[in-house]
């Protein structure tokens, strides 16, 4: 056997994100410890539960690229979904409760982004606040209390199927597709690149990056309002704290993809194997009965190890 012959797999490993080896590790890790982990219908779990993160990773990576961040989007998630819950549960439609969402998610990112672009808040600070106002709306809002006796057009959209797909992995397929689409096939991706990259370039190219950045983070509250609706139906109610701490799971998904901080690096294939990695992980801890205490703490692992294998091949 050649050299080259032996070079180039070697070469192609090194190639591989960190988070593609670990994804993998827990794959076989899983498969051999955790009854029915590597069946069907467990895996076709894995990916029901790992839509709603989906849908959150996919705006934040978009957000991180710009050099921010939104730790605002569990919050505001948690208040969409007790907004399809209040009126679909009042006026008996899913699809008012849909629309309900979305727009007070947007109106959160909308804020989000005027604060960082306009007041020049930085991002950590800015959607600190915001988190604090949505998690304040959301108790009021429920009183402290489960939104349940919610209509069944919207309980079923969780557990629905098309063609024999489960409807919530059809809707995490669109939305990967959407965000594909926006971010290298059309000029607004090419300016995300350079709000993170080159904003002066921007300027000099007549454009505002002020009103690029907002529309950034109102892309991502309307996808948080989306995500409300699949919240909503796979709690059969709207909880007060149901989406909190979900942001550091796409912030984790994000980091671990090889999306960098600066510089305006992004890659949403990274993202989604991240989110993959985060759903394998905690569904692979729920079936040998470990708490929720240690998956969050293994998560923050799980960011370490992802980050350290990148180190290595960067080195390599």
């Amino acid at each position: 056997m050649s050299d080259t012959a032996i070079v180039s797999p070697i070469r192609t490993l090194q190639r591989l994100p960190g988070v593609a080896i670990v994804l993998v590790l827990l794959i076989a890790l899983f498969g051999a410890i955790a009854p029915g982990f590597l069946s069907a219908a467990n895996l076709s779990n894995v990916l029901v539960q790992s839509t709603i993160l989906t849908m959150l990773a996919l705006p934040m990576t978009l957000i991180i690229m710009t050099e921010g961040i939104d730790l605002s989007m569990g919050a505001v998630l948690t208040l969409t979904s007790l907004c399809v819950a209040i009126v679909s549960l009042a006026t008996t439609s899913m699809l008012l409760g849909l629309c309900a969402a979305v727009l007070v998610g947007t109106v959160f990112g909308l804020a989000n982004g005027s604060l960082v672009a306009i007041a020049k808040i930085p991002p950590f600070v800015a959607t600190l606040a915001t988190l604090g106002m949505a998690h304040g709306l959301s108790l009021i809002v429920s009183d402290g209390q489960s939104v349940v006796s919610i209509p069944h057009s919207v309980r079923d959209i969780y557990s629905a199927q098309l063609l024999g797909i489960p409807v919530p992995i059809l809707m995490g397929v669109a939305s990967y597709g959407v965000f594909h689409g926006l971010l290298y096939h059309t000029r607004f991706g090419t300016y995300v690149f350079a709000l993170g990259g080159n904003r002066e370039a921007l300027r000099y190219a007549g454009l505002s990056p002020t009103r690029l950045l907002i529309t950034v983070y109102a892309i991502g509250g309307l996808m948080a309002g989306v995500a409300g609706l699949l919240m909503t139906a796979r709690m059969n109610s709207g909880h007060p704290t149901a989406g909190l701490g979900l942001e550091f799971d796409a912030i984790a998904a994000v980091a671990v993809g090889g999306t960098s901080f600066e510089r305006g690096n992004g890659w949403l294939l990274g993202t989604l194997l991240g989110v993959l990695a985060v759903g394998v992980l905690r569904n692979g801890l729920n079936l040998i009965s470990l708490p929720s205490s240690v998956q969050v703490a293994s998560v923050g692992v799980l960011v370490i190890a992802a980050m350290f294998l990148d180190g290595l091949r960067s080195r390599a």
